[in-house]
């Protein structure tokens, strides 16, 4: 299976349009047959997926392609049209869920193209199909990026549109045959809107970015795949959590409890993606002394295969799969008898309790008491974020502040854990390498502490603007 990371650009040709010199080398024409595969409801569309088959110059190649951040990573393996490779069924489980999967669009392009500063420019004149019918053309180009950077990418891009090309949004092939939008977007929650729809909107986007990271995290080529799905997990937990008054206790207790499950599994493999890779960063501006700290790296490394083993595990479960069921039906949450509060009231409650425990730190408070304010904050800012759309925009500097406050936090707890770790496998380690690396771990739980106290009055002062 080959995989690549995609970054590109796309364009609109108007009629008549004409590639420029570009001063590179033209490549042989091509004229390919893309057979799209989705579900009858388009889920995998709908979740920024795209999985076609190949056929060109009678040879087949299947192609996935998963979204990673702004770019996208496209994974080919050869084979019949007959059945999708077993090993990208396995990457699209959760999406699938036992759907099937079936023909979606049939598009015959004609491909030319040129290789010049680092990248392919290709254009093409697409032909969407209905058997040998032509229903429809258009005309795209393309910049992709090969071995160049992002500023040949943008020169390139001038060089066409001065030709008379038009600047466009990326929107791939099969979003523009079907009328969906890319990528999906986040649907916002009107004003009015009543606390359960709010609720149920809240949750079923959580449900979404599980579903939308669920492919990466299998995949493993980028470890924000895993990150994103455990924050999902964590957010969709603490809206719960925040909106406990006004839902049925029960069904609210049930779904926290498995969110709290799926958190917990994550959470070892993603704790050692961000230990290892500050690691790998202190241990490279340390230079040639640096060498030394590698052992160290390598045997975090050892320990991160295995957390990845056990979250891998558990979503392969049929407790995960029943979990996500769970996630889509909560778009309309089991509420309680009497619900008289409003989510903005529920979030002034909570920044409240928070503050009560800001009043009681200090210089000398313990790592644990600022270790539990931290997840104070937490739990305000996410209530801040499900009563979104009744605080405004005086609720998102609120939001903007708590995620400030909680990195500088996080930074001093990430530091404590660091800290230890080293400790304990200082045996490992020359002592002078060792002794380095707590002396820097200290230092940023330093940093942190005297950073939070004007974080913590700017969160306050935010809280105050944003006060139902």
């Amino acid at each position: 299976m080959r995989e690549h990371l995609e970054r590109e650009l796309k364009l609109s040709a108007p009629s008549g349009f004409r590639l420029p010199e570009l001063g590179g080398t033209p490549l042989p024409d091509r004229t390919f047959v893309s057979t799209y595969h989705d579900t009858h409801g388009l889920q995998l569309a709908r979740h920024g997926v795209t999985l076609r088959h190949r056929l060109e110059g009678g040879s087949g190649l299947w192609q996935l392609k998963l979204p990673s951040g702004e770019a996208r990573i496209e994974l080919e393996e050869a084979g019949p049209p007959a059945r999708p490779p077993e090993r990208f069924l396995a990457l699209l489980v959760a999406l699938l869920r036992g759907e099937e999967l079936v023909r979606v669009a049939r598009l015959r392009t004609r491909r030319r193209s040129v290789r010049a500063d680092g990248a392919e420019i290709v254009d093409d004149a697409v032909a969407v199909l209905d058997g040998q019918r032509v229903t429809r053309r258009f005309r795209e180009l393309e910049i992709e990026l090969l071995e160049g950077d992002e500023r040949s990418l943008r020169r390139l891009e001038a060089m066409l549109t001065d030709a008379g090309a038009r600047p466009g949004e990326f929107e791939p092939k099969l979003y523009r045959v079907l009328g969906l939008a890319y990528p999906p977007g986040h649907v916002d929650v009107p004003t009015a809107a009543a606390p359960g729809e709010a609720i149920g909107a809240a949750m079923l986007e959580q449900y979404e970015q599980l579903l939308a990271h669920d492919p990466g995290t299998r995949l493993g080529t980028d470890p924000e795949d895993l990150h994103q799905m455990r924050v999902a997990a964590r957010r969709a937990r603490a809206f719960l959590r925040a909106a406990r008054p006004l839902l049925d206790a029960d069904w609210a207790n049930e779904l926290r409890a498995e969110l709290g499950w799926l958190g917990a599994a994550l959470g070892a493999a993603r704790d050692l993606d961000v230990l290892v890779e500050h690691l790998r960063v202190e241990a490279g501006s340390l230079g040639e002394e640096g060498k030394g700290a590698q052992r160290l790296v390598d045997e975090l490394e050892r320990e991160r295969t295995d957390a990845r083993a056990v979250a891998l595990a558990a979503l392969s479960e049929d407790r995960y799969f029943a979990l996500l069921d769970r996630l889509q039906e909560s778009r309309a949450p089991a509420l309680a008898a009497r619900t008289s509060s409003s989510l903005a009231e529920l979030w002034w409650a909570e920044l409240r309790r928070t503050r009560r425990a800001f009043e009681k730190l200090g210089p000398d408070s313990s790592d644990s008491e600022l270790h539990a304010a931290r997840i104070r904050v937490k739990r305000a800012r996410y209530a801040g974020e499900l009563a979104a759309h009744e605080l405004g925009r005086a609720g998102e500097r609120f939001v903007n502040a708590a995620k400030r406050l909680q990195d500088v936090l996080g930074a001093h707890q990430d530091g404590l854990v660091a800290e230890e770790r080293i400790a304990a496998l200082a045996d490992r380690l020359e002592p002078a390498i060792a002794n380095l690396l707590l002396e820097r771990e200290r230092a940023r739980r330093e940093r942190a502490r005297r950073a939070w106290p004007n974080a913590w009055k700017k969160l306050e002062q935010r809280g105050r603007r944003a006060k139902p």
